[in-house]
């Protein structure tokens, strides 16, 4: 009896942290002109920028985001809680992403709990045009599943087809780094968890 009391408390548990680590997704549009004004590119290659969340006690993935440098370059963050007043947002896809709002968007995951792994590399303009097409296109994504949309969404694009499609932020990493071989970069922060209103208005006095 023990022993099922016990069984039952423990997948009570478990459904408790999965219902607390999903949720709906919340759909946002800009208008157009504001997409328009924040208009932004990038001198450099296409490139992807895929980011990884990384819990620095348990070696865990918390998020995963990503950098496409396209026609413009466009931040797509699914199910994030990043965000910048100047900055305007389509259902996960951050547009205006200029040198200063990247390194917000860097410094606001890196802090005393948790590191960001930076892979990049660079792609053909077809690809990354491809990719901006596919973000911009899939919609607002519920909690919990940014790796997931970010994996369905590489899985498209001529050449990452071997990417697995997974909910892991680490094993979405671990495929793309096999697969591409792309340029790594650890950023780690010792900043307070709590800094964020700190890096906004950092941000808003460096336009």
């Amino acid at each position: 009896m023990r022993e099922l009391v016990r069984s039952f408390s423990i997948l009570t548990l478990l459904l408790g942290l999965l219902a607390a680590c999903g949720g709906p997704a919340e759909p946002i549009w800009a208008p157009d002109e504001a997409v328009r004004k924040a208009y932004y590119r990038h001198d450099g290659p296409p490139k992807f920028t895929l980011f990884t969340v990384v819990s620095k006690r348990s070696g865990s993935g918390a998020h995963s985001g990503l950098l496409i440098n396209a026609d413009q370059r466009i931040l797509f963050d699914p199910a994030g809680s990043f965000t910048l007043p100047f900055l305007p947002e389509r259902n996960d896809v951050h547009f205006g992403i200029d040198e200063n709002a990247l390194k917000v968007y860097i410094d606001y995951h890196a802090r005393e709990t948790y590191n960001v792994l930076v892979q990049e590399f660079e792609v053909t303009v077809e690809q990354a045009r491809l990719a901006s097409a596919l973000v911009k296109t899939y919609g607002a994504v519920p909690k919990a599943q940014c790796s997931l949309s970010i994996s369905r969404i590489l899985k498209q694009v001529p050449g990452f087809e071997q990417v697995s499609v997974t909910y892991f932020p680490v094993s979405l990493s671990e495929r793309f780094g096999e697969i591409t071989g792309a340029r790594t970069d650890l950023i780690t922060d010792d900043d307070a968890d709590k800094n964020h209103n700190v890096l906004f208005v950092a941000a808003e006095r460096g336009r």
